[in-house]
């Protein structure tokens, strides 16, 4: 019988390993562990679900049992992490809403690490731990589905299994009433807090809320859902001892799909489960992939696989020009009366413009402690960045002071004669 679902799933499943990974980076940068753990659960499943749905497409063969050991505990695992990783959201969530005071301390941040990682890690991993005493054998193959549990239909297995996502759900539940009880009486400690927390803005935290309402929504109905199916598709036995739970634990059952798809409640039991934690890797990115640093990171990773093709991302061009700056230069005439000085806008540099000497700059040089010329007939002036000719007067780049001689009348073409510390010492023994 051929798998209705595929390469649908196994297209979803695939995108659903890599979609979820992207975020991940700036909620690592801003500590909000519940999410990176919901991202990491979320992720790791559906690598999980890809695996399988390729591998056993079509086939019951027992390929790669280590593969499979290690598959169904991903699957049991995440079926808690989930749920915890939502949990420890909307905790942050309410901790948020309820701030007394604007800024955390590290202490404070490294607690609520602590705390996530317990609830997020090491409660999956002593869950998949007691699965071991309702497992009776080791797993099942399903055909187009892969590794399977195989749990002993007894009452321990839903004290042990079944009841857990439930009831984290409805904890996460709690959380969430209480959250938006709390945010409506606190609006403007909640908005302080947002403020002096770049880390966490006020868009973040509504697709946050969005996010773990979600789970709730459909990992809480849909584990009611199971232990309905679980109760009613096969007859719950009875515990007897460990010895007849384990009997024959090494044994594996590989099932057609000919067979197990003939019951529809087999069939919407095996399907939900594998689905679910692949829509939850699509419902996260659908809340973060498309937010203005998700696109921000897009763009990055678009030029750095085009910078390994030789495509360069192209600089933007500067929109500030080099304007030319109005000049004043004050010239004395030879009867010492200074010639009248007008703003004047310099007019481009022409090669061709008659120039005595480059006239050089001196930093720190005090215009007023220089003395006199020679000749008794001195020029000063100040020039700033462009290119200036006044006269025979031309001063080329930036900033420079210009200490000389002008000889000229009022009418006459100044000629300027410009002195050097290296040629002439005597005018800088100051």
């Amino acid at each position: 019988m051929s798998d209705p679902t595929y390469p649908l799933f196994t297209v979803f499943a695939f995108f659903g390993f890599i979609l979820p990974l992207i975020p991940l980076p700036w909620h690592l940068l801003a500590y909000n562990s519940g999410t990176c753990y919901f991202i990491m659960w979320s992720s790791i499943a559906s690598l999980n679900q890809f695996v399988n749905s390729v591998v056993w497409k079509g086939n019951v063969t027992n390929w790669a049992p280590i593969w499979c050991d290690i598959s169904i505990r991903i699957m049991i695992g995440a079926s808690v992490g989930i749920p915890a990783s939502s949990l420890c959201i909307n905790r942050r969530l309410y901790h948020i809403a309820n701030v007394r005071a604007v800024s955390i301390t590290r202490a404070e941040k490294r607690r609520a690490i602590l705390i996530d990682t317990l609830i997020c890690v090491l409660f999956p991993v002593l869950f998949i731990a007691l699965q071991y005493v309702v497992q009776g054998h080791r797993f099942n193959i399903y055909e187009d589905v892969g590794c399977y549990p195989a749990l002993y239909n007894t009452a321990l297995a839903y004290v042990l299994n079944s009841m857990w996502p439930v009831i984290l759900g409805l904890i996460s539940a709690t959380y969430c009433i209480l959250t938006l009880r709390a945010f409506n009486r606190r609006r403007v400690e909640f908005s302080q807090f947002l403020s002096a927390n770049k880390s966490l803005t006020l868009g973040r935290y509504f697709r946050l809320m969005a996010l773990a309402t979600t789970e709730i929504c459909c990992t809480t109905p849909l584990g009611i859902a199971m232990i309905i199916i679980s109760a009613t598709a096969t007859p719950v036995g009875p515990w007897r001892s460990w010895a007849d739970t384990h009997y024959n634990f090494s044994a594996v059952r590989q099932i057609p799909a000919l067979f197990w798809r003939a019951s529809p409640m087999v069939v919407s039991g095996i399907e939900a489960t594998r689905w679910v934690t692949v829509l939850c890797s699509w419902v996260f990115f659908a809340f973060f992939g498309f937010a203005s640093e998700a696109r921000r990171h897009y763009t990055k990773a678009f030029w750095a696989v085009m910078g390994l093709f030789g495509v360069q991302k192209p600089q933007p061009q500067s929109k500030n020009k080099m304007m030319p700056m109005s000049i004043n230069v004050n010239i004395k005439s030879q009867s010492g009366k200074p010639l009248p000085s007008t703003p004047t806008s310099p007019p481009p540099y022409s090669p061709g413009s008659t120039l005595d000497t480059m006239v050089p700059e001196y930093d720190d040089l005090d215009i007023k402690k220089m003395p006199p010329s020679p000749s008794g007939k001195s020029i000063c002036g100040t020039t700033t960045a462009g290119d200036t000719s006044i006269g025979n007067l031309s001063t080329v780049g930036s900033t420079a002071s210009l200490v000389g001689e002008a000889s000229s009348t009022i009418g006459e073409t100044s000629s300027v004669h410009s002195y050097t510390k290296e040629r002439h010492p005597q005018f800088y023994a100051i």
